[in-house]
């Protein structure tokens, strides 16, 4: 019969080698084993970087001064806090955007001092001691500067996004250059990005603000 148990040989000599059932146990274990010391490794770097995570912390906040708008402006502040965080965070001058964050598109830009500067690329405390002035003084009484009239005159804004940080940046190369020729504006300017392309509009509100600053 199929299922009856086969009858031992005495004869027959004892198969040499392994089992099949020995060689899958050592398989078994042979194919855990490289994983198990980089598992255990990866587990105790989380923990190590855990516990440095909660201990680890950087300088607390300390008081800050700013001169803004000549106002001269208080918080507590981190010292890793840029001046175009303290300036929307903090006193909720919200003018200056916040874009590319990298000091690359302009849409940051305030005065420091006179000279225009990429405000996610200051930080708040080093900004102590300075002039800061903002989109929000060029207007007064209700009445929009000339360079900002200028702007709307000549259709210098799309989505508008931009358009803060192009006015301080006009302002100030004005305030430097008062009979700028074509070639200089598109020089001056060069350091903020219009992405709706509004660059033509720029340049004609840039000659109109200089021609009205002269009276002509």
């Amino acid at each position: 019969m199929d299922d009856l148990p086969e009858k031992k040989d005495p004869k027959r000599k004892p198969k040499s080698g392994m089992s099949r059932r020995n060689f899958l146990k050592i398989s078994g274990v042979s194919a855990v084993a490289p994983f198990a010391a980089p598992l255990i490794a990866a587990t105790s770097v989380l923990e190590v970087e855990a516990q440095a995570a909660t201990g680890m912390q950087g300088p607390g906040k300390v008081p800050v001064t700013l001169n803004v708008n000549g106002k001269n402006l208080n918080a507590q502040l981190e010292p890793r806090v840029t001046l175009l965080d303290a300036l929307r965070d903090q006193f909720e001058l919200t003018g200056a955007k916040r874009v590319c964050d990298r000091g690359t598109c302009g849409a940051c830009t305030v005065h420091l001092d006179g000279k225009a500067v990429y405000s996610c690329s200051v930080l708040a405390i080093d900004a102590q001691g300075h002039q800061i002035t903002t989109i929000e003084s060029l207007s007064q009484d209700g009445k929009l500067h000339p360079l900002q009239q200028a702007f709307v005159d000549n259709d210098a804004q799309q989505c508008g996004f931009c358009t803060p940080g192009f006015v301080m940046a006009c302002k100030a190369f004005l305030d430097h250059h008062p009979n700028p020729t074509m070639e200089q504006i598109k020089h001056g300017v060069s350091g903020n990005f219009c992405r709706c392309g509004t660059y033509a509009g720029i340049r004609a509100a840039l000659m109109q603000a200089a021609k009205t600053a002269k009276g002509a």
